[in-house]
This record gives C-alpha cells, structure tokens and sequence, in this order.
C-alpha cells in the first residue's frame, strides 16, 4: 500500500506506529539500555505488547510515589504462551524460579490457558525472556496485534480424540507467529538481518487492526469458552473418530463503558470444515480481517465489528471466494458446561487427572496456604504434565496409579488439596487482575471477588445451595478478561468499591448476560442478590441453572446485545 493510499485510509497513530516500527523494533532496545528511567518509550511500550509484555506500574504506591516526586514503580507483566494450556514439569520448575528470582513470587493462571508474571523491573526483562526461550517457551505473539495463545479443551478424560485436537492448537499457535526477527535480536541476541528486509506474508508490515483470539472446544464441555473467541472451532467426533471442526467466527468481549458502538458478542457458527483444511481457514479468516478490519479507530477494530458492519453474509461469501471452495453445513454438537470438573478423573488412556482449584489463578505461597511450594514439589516428581484450563485451574495431568497418593499428600500438607468445604459459587468463580497493576482497572477485581463470594455463600447457605454451581466472573473494567459477560452472575467495576451487575448468562456459554442494575456497592449487590436466590431455590425447575432462571421468571431479557439497564 502505498503512502498516499496510507494517507487516505486515515490511518491512527498506533497504526502509523506499526508500520514505522521496522517489523516491531522501534527503538525498544536503546529504550531497554536507558538508565535513567525505569520505564521505556511510550511508542516502545505498545510495540512490547508484541514481544509478550505490558509495561505497568505499582498503583498502590502511587499517589506517595506521586507525593515524594519520585518515579512511578514502573515494573512489567510478561506473558507466556502454552498452546492448549498443555506445560511440562521441567518447564513448570523453570517459570516457578523465574517469579522467585525476577518477578512478584507469583504465578498468574491466565484464562487464555497462559501464564503471567508480573512485577519484574526492566534491568530484569531481557534475563527473564531468555530464561523463558531457553525451556523451550516463548512470549511471543503473547499480546499485541496479532492471533493470541490458541486456546483447547484441557480434559482428555472425556473423549479419545483430544491429543489429536490439542495437535491442532500446537499447529494453528505455531503456524501463525510473526516471523520477523525482531524478538530474536532484541531479547535473544540473534543476529540483525544485516539488510535483508523482514518478510510478514499473513501479517503484512502493519499486522492486525487488533488482537486475534482463536480457541478449539471438545463437546459436551466448553471449558474454554469456545464462542467468546474471534474464530473457533468446535470438534466433531462421530464414533470416537474427529470428523473435523464446525467454525464459528466474531466472538469478543471487550466494550467501553456509555459508548454504544462497542459491545459484547458471541461467535456465530458459519459451516463445517474437515481436519486437513483448518488451517487454511483460519490463515483466511484472519487475512479478511487484517484487510477489512477498522483501522482508523481502535476500539472498534475487533472482527466482530467487521463482521456487523459487512455482514456476516458478505464475510461468509468473502471466505469462500478466497478458499475456493464452501465449508460444508454445521454439525449437531451439544455443550453441558463452561466449568470445570473438580477432582480425579480417569483418562481414557488409562491414566488419571487431577483438576486443582486455583483462585483466580494465583499460584502463591502464603502461611497455611503452599500453592506455589506444593506444586514445585509436584512438578519435581512428576511423570506427566500440567494443564491450564480456561477457567483458571490447573489439571495434574497423565498420572500414573502408583502417584496418586504421593501427589493428594503433596498438596494436602500443603493445604492446597481442592477442600470439601468449597462451595459451588467459589469453584465457579473466575477474576481478572485489575488493581494494583492493571492501568485499565476502575475497581478491584481478584483482590476482592474471594471476600464477595464468601459473603454471598452465606445467602446460598441459607437456602441450601452451598453445593449448587452458578458462574461468576468478575472484571476490575469492562474489557471482558475475566470474561465477566458469560457470567450467569457478572461485575463490571466502575469504581472503587462500585460495580454493575450483570444476570442470566447461560451455565454453558452461549449466552451473553444483561446488565441489570448499575453502580452497586456491595451492600446493595447482596441486598440485589438475596431475594433472587431465595427465589430460585423455592421456584427453579430440575435441573435449571441460575442464569435460565432470572430469564424464564422475566428479570432479565434474552438478547446478545447486553447494554441496556433494565428499569
């Protein structure tokens, strides 16, 4: 495209930005040397989303900070990818030493099925990437403009198709990486291409309008919220044997708060494809995109604005024009849930998995809790894996019968065995970061929602319905990382101590919530709470879930649109 074209297309800054960025260097690594700053060059801090990072700072120490006339206490969030969640022990071993040695001592569980560190400072970064390559991990493509961490259904209990599927999600995450050199120079000390111009055949030298998600779904379980995601792939099996993948495309769940012209949506299913094309699909879903996608505005950059604002019609026919051939009629396929499923399973290899409950995905350590202890001692003895699951948890995978007991002593002496005493609210909750390090954040969101719930567990218990599994998912914003829109109960925050309410999502992901009261202080979100769940235990019929409830007895309304108060 030319400079006039580029002129005419009234480009925005960030784009602009890429298309300087000489295939995203920038200047990051004279930022990355800079001594006197413990920041780096604003124009840098959006390309280092690219390489896997965000740069961040302590919000709590900021107004003092602010009061001292000292810096911000800048640090960095670094991502790492694992397609379809799946982690070894070596390799656990590794990222638990890097959050000792470079970062805050935690482990983020992602809800994408990666992993977080946050807090590492910027004389840190470059050590920490190199640690993470050199396990065979990258951060790569983590964050930025570009398709995310595909995400699988983690569970291969259920169905004998599954390590053919997370074949799928390696494949798709690997085939779609930028192949520029950039990542290699900068944090790997590759050698510069010495004029020879890097080449982006899918992405091109501007990338995407916004970020791509992609995630693969094996029914009945939609563990990973398979129509939250820009393209996704429901696998079809017919007699234990994958038949291939219907697709659905435009989900997303990012949103600006009072501007209309953002908002939630989910996926729609547009056909079926066999296994040997689904790669060809997803390369052509994503070239659409990157040629159709706003890029003059960026809150309305993501496929699902393109897709209502061609058609989704159009973007079908678009599709098959450029394959050169039509994707088959969906298949029938039926998901039960978007939770998880606690405890030890029996795979169908014959090996056993343990799902771990993990609050908001904290791996951490502290007084009678061992999380982080207890599964370095895991990882150290294991002839298996780990497995991230969508909803934050953590699966002890591929178990031989001999280990069971040894891991259940590990993890109880540790107090971190999954506890009878979990209700059903907590083991379905899910939390984004939020405060103290996201800059997005309004409110706070993981440090709060375990005090929420146990507050609300009285009210469940109340009415005998500790035992009973109602999503909730909390965000310190309204970008969704929480996915706080599939909650069958959601908070948005809008303030400290203030959030909306939102009702009535489906318990198994195809259904979006609706917002039903706005602002609420916790007083009021328990005073809002209570009379609907005592109703719904007095009137819900076998077998319903909460969300199908507060829809069937007319507090909310059904619809994909869920913006508007109801009053």
């Amino acid at each position: 495209m030319s400079d006039e074209q580029l002129v005419k297309e009234k480009l925005s800054k960030d784009e602009q930005l890429k298309k300087d960025s000489n295939y995203l260097r920038g200047t990051l690594a004279e930022s990355l040397k800079d001594p006197l700053t413990g920041a780096i060059d604003p124009n840098d801090g959006k390309l280092i989303k690219f390489h896997g990072s965000y740069q961040q700072h302590d919000r709590d120490l900021e107004s003092e900070r602010k009061r001292q006339k000292l810096e911000l206490l800048y640090q960095f969030m670094v991502r790492v990818r694992a397609p379809g969640g799946i982690t070894q022990p070596n390799q656990w071993v590794a990222l638990d030493e890097i959050s000792s040695q470079y970062a805050d001592g935690t482990i983020k569980l992602t809800t994408r099925q990666s992993f977080q560190f946050h807090g590492i400072l910027k004389r840190n970064l470059k050590t920490s990437l190199k640690r993470i390559n050199e396990i065979l991990m990258t951060t790569l493509a983590t964050c930025g403009d570009v398709n995310r961490n595909v995400m699988c259904t983690p569970n291969p209990y259920q169905s004998g198709v599954h390590e053919e599927v997370y074949d799928f999600a390696k494949v798709l995450s690997e085939h779609l990486l930028p192949k520029t050199m950039a990542y290699h120079e900068i944090w790997l000390d590759g050698t510069p291409l010495g004029g020879t111009h890097d080449v982006e055949p899918l992405y091109q030298d501007r990338y995407l309008p916004r970020k791509f998600k992609i995630a693969i779904a094996i029914p009945p379980r939609n563990d990973i919220d398979v129509f939250a995601n820009d393209l996704g792939f429901i696998a079809i099996e017919e007699n234990g044997k994958l038949k291939g993948f219907n697709v659905c495309v435009g989900g997303g769940l990012g949103n600006t708060l009072g501007d209309d012209s953002t908002y939630p949506r989910l996926a729609d299913v547009i056909g079926f494809v066999t296994t040997d094309k689904v790669v060809e699909v997803a390369e052509t879903v994503i070239a659409i995109q990157r040629d159709y996608g706003n890029r003059e505005e960026r809150k309305n950059a993501r496929l699902k604005y393109t897709l209502d604002r061609m058609g989704l019609e159009w973007f079908v026919n678009e599709l098959h024009e450029r394959l050169g051939w039509e994707l088959e009629n969906s298949r029938a396929y039926h998901f039960s849930t978007n939770g998880d499923q606690y405890g030890w399973l029996k795979g169908s290899n014959g090996k056993w998995f343990y799902t771990l409950f993990v609050e908001n995905g904290r791996v951490k350590d502290e007084d009678d809790y061992q999380m982080k202890k207890a599964l370095r001692e895991v990882a150290e003895m294991l002839d298996g894996d780990f497995r991230l699951t969508g909803n934050q948890n953590l699966i002890i995978a591929n178990v031989l019968q001999k280990d069971k007991r040894k891991i259940e002593s590990i993890l109880s002496k540790n107090g971190v065995l999954n506890n009878p005493k979990l209700t059903g609210l907590r083991k379905n909750s899910m939390a984004c970061v939020a405060l103290n390090t996201c800059g997005l954040a309004f409110a706070e969101s993981e440090r709060y929602l375990p005090s929420l719930i146990s507050k609300m567990d009285e009210i469940m218990r109340k009415n005998d319905l500790e035992n009973n599994e109602i999503n909730i998912r909390m965000t310190g914003c309204p970008n969704g990382c929480a996915r706080s829109y599939l909650g069958e109960i959601g908070f948005v925050g809008r303030a400290i101590g203030r959030y909306n309410l939102y009702l009535g999502a489906s318990h198994n992901g195809d259904r979006l919530n609706v917002l039903y009261k706005e602002m609420l202080s916790e007083e009021e979100i328990l005073d809002t709470l209570a009379p609907m769940i005592a109703a719904y235990a007095r009137e819900r019929e076998e077998g319903e879930h909460f969300g199908d409830f507060v829809i069937r007895k007319g507090l909310i309304e059904h619809t994909k649109r869920p913006m508007q108060i109801m009053r």
